[in-house]
């Protein structure tokens, strides 16, 4: 099974960030994909990336609520990451209009030139979207045609949101958001409306430890090693094997992002 979706920079893993990873072969996981969220969080993952090769690779880009600090330097930094074998994406990239920790014109502005990166250098975008889906799919559809494909990484909208994705092509991520009975329940329903083809499985370790997980780390913080229980509890939902839903999740992102066979 493959993770497209550990904040590995996080400083929650400073203290065993090795061992999270050498946790994560131990669960079965076949690779990772280690998000960045910044300029410098993104050399950051790239750097992590290296270290595991053939097991980890990484993003590089500006999440939405950084994308006040978008200039020159900071896409020049990016394009250069983009060349390393390590950086199979470009994002974590999109919109966020339920914080607006920047502001809407600078979210839309650092989104669309990223979108013209992605499509340049012909790699795939790791997309966020919250309370913004309609405009973040009008900006998002002038760079469709030339772009080899993306992920609506953790996903948490609604039915019409999730119908508008997959509509244009998009696959989506799933996190253990759809573990947790008081927010998740919707999400939880909308799970077989996604094709297999089109699915990707999460943790977006540190946050989100899944809810419904016995034994749950003291520390309340989630990784890698975790994930199993997302596949687990995402193929009962959807009424399919975890073995089958493991293989074809792991086969879609290494398509996505290019990767080697297992």
């Amino acid at each position: 099974m493959f993770e497209i979706g550990i904040n590995l920079t996080s400083n929650q893993f400073d203290k065993d960030r090795p061992q999270v990873v050498e946790r994560a072969r131990a669960a079965g996981l076949s690779g990772m994909l280690i998000t960045g969220t910044s300029a410098q969080e993104s050399v950051e993952a790239q750097k992590m990336a290296a270290e595991h090769p053939d097991f980890c690779w990484s993003t590089a880009g500006v999440h939405p609520h950084q994308a006040s600090c978008w200039n020159a330097d900071v896409e020049l930094t990016i394009q250069g990451l983009a060349a390393m074998p390590q950086v199979v994406a470009i994002g974590e990239c999109g919109l966020d209009f339920n914080r607006n920790f920047s502001p809407a014109d600078q979210q839309e502005a650092a989104f669309t030139a990223q979108l013209g990166l992605a499509a340049e250098l012909q790699l795939p975008v790791f997309l966020h979207c919250r309370d913004a889906g309609e405009r973040f799919a009008a900006l998002l559809k002038p760079w469709l045609s030339t772009l080899p494909g993306g992920v609506v990484h953790c996903f948490t909208g609604t039915q019409h949101e999730l119908e508008l994705y997959l509509s244009l092509g998009l696959s989506i991520g799933i996190t253990g958001w759809v573990c947790d009975e008081r927010r998740g329940l919707e999400l939880r329903e909308m799970l077989p409306l996604i094709p297999a083809d089109r699915l990707m499985l999460e943790t977006d370790a540190p946050y989100l430890l899944p809810r419904d997980m016995e034994n749950k780390p003291k520390n309340r913080r989630n990784e890698p090693a975790f994930l199993p229980h997302i596949v687990n509890q995402v193929a009962l939902w959807r009424g399919e094997d975890p073995l089958w839903l493991a293989d074809i999740t792991d086969d879609n992102a290494r398509k996505m992002f290019a990767l080697s066979a297992r």
